[in-house]
């Protein structure tokens, strides 16, 4: 009987170096991930400014297609004013359903009340709960601070995207000459450019993709609510249309806030069942009917790594984190997809193995 024969010093070596490679990718990842997190402050309000600037270029480059060529300079021009138009109606929707809802609070408040009378006794409970009591049994005061200190994060996080949209724009003019300067190789710049334009289609296809979407569960979820009588029908539309930018979960979660006020609101409980039942119905149809075949190829993204990418950055950056999710993942894929060390796990990440055309062979 032989012994073996030990491992070349070769092969000792190359495992070494894998194990180093593979502990520097993890602590480099984990290093990310906390630097992400500590400066959220400051890279939430730019990547949303960055996210809006790619819109108002999508928006601008297709009004440069369907203008008359005497107009085309009014294209970009145009597609900012539409988008602050969308924000300006945003905060005023919202701003002044809030103050309706503030002043029928009182109708609301027995509404519930009603309700909660009508739970206990098909339960059998001896002690009818109200509203108030439930409210002091929540002690709701302790929650004040943060939601004082969310809608402060809110108002800080709007004025610097504002801000940081507003220097973008200015310095959107000098791109293609820094271009020139960094990659001064016309080979390399021709890659470049071909990476940042795949990065931008994607991400631009995703948003329309999204967008119509959105506007179709928006519009029918609409008309639903118009015909069980819900009010406030303009600022559920807003939270519908909102949330179905959020991956997987946005929209299915934004129609159960029509549905659960339309239970307090609609004095018939059944047309509450039937706003509940009908807006779940809509959204499941327009997501796995309308969409999938709208979507094909643009995004290319494993429905795993949705999910995965949904988790990170909302755990990361919370709402901003989830609305960005999607976005920030197309945006990894194709960097990842350019450099061989990393191109593996590119083509994880796609859904068809083929992170993009180039490597179809």
């Amino acid at each position: 009987m032989t012994d073996s024969a030990p491992n070349p010093p070769s092969v000792n070596l190359l495992g070494h170096v894998t194990a180093l490679k593979v502990a520097a990718v993890i602590t480099a990842t984990i290093l990310t991930g906390l630097a992400l997190w500590a400066l959220r402050g400051i890279l939430e309000p730019f990547v949303l400014a960055v996210f809006l600037l790619i819109i108002i270029d999508g928006l601008a480059r297709l009004l440069t297609v369907r203008l008359p060529k005497a107009l085309r300079r009014l294209a970009l021009p145009v597609a900012i004013a539409a988008i602050v138009a969308v924000l300006v109606v945003t905060i005023w929707v919202t701003a002044d359903n809030a103050s309706d809802f503030a002043a029928q609070s009182a109708s609301y408040t027995a509404r519930i009340n009603d309700l909660l009378g009508l739970v206990a006794q098909h339960l059998g409970l001896r002690v009818t709960p109200t509203l108030s009591s439930l409210i002091q049994t929540l002690n709701p005061a302790q929650y004040v601070g943060v939601v004082a200190g969310s809608f402060s994060h809110f108002a800080e996080a709007t004025i610097f995207v504002l801000i940081y949209l507003g220097f973008l724009l200015a310095s959107r003019r000098g791109f293609k000459a820094k271009a020139q300067g960094m990659f001064q190789n016309a080979e390399r710049r021709v890659e470049a450019q071909r990476v940042f334009n795949q990065i931008r289609d994607g991400l631009q296809n995703y948003i329309w993709v999204q967008t119509v979407v959105g506007l179709i569960i928006t519009a029918a979820s609409a008309a639903l609510m118009a015909a069980v009588g819900l009010s406030h029908i303009p600022f559920w539309c807003l939270i519908i249309f909102l949330t179905n930018y959020i991956p997987a979960i946005g929209a299915a979660v934004g129609v159960l806030f029509p549905a659960v006020f339309g239970l307090v609101e609609v004095q018939d409980i059944w047309r509450g069942v039937i706003l509940l039942v009908g807006l779940e119905a809509i959204h499941f149809a327009v997501s796995h009917v309308v969409q999938p075949r709208m979507q094909g190829r643009s995004l290319n993204l494993d429905p795993i790594v949705v999910l995965l990418a949904l988790a990170f950055w909302g755990f990361l950056w919370g709402v901003t984190g989830a609305f960005l999710s999607t976005p920030l993942a197309v945006m990894t894929m194709a960097i990842l997809a350019e450099f061989s060390g990393t191109r593996p796990l590119a083509v994880l990440m796609s859904s068809d193995g083929k992170p993009y055309e180039d490597l179809a062979g």
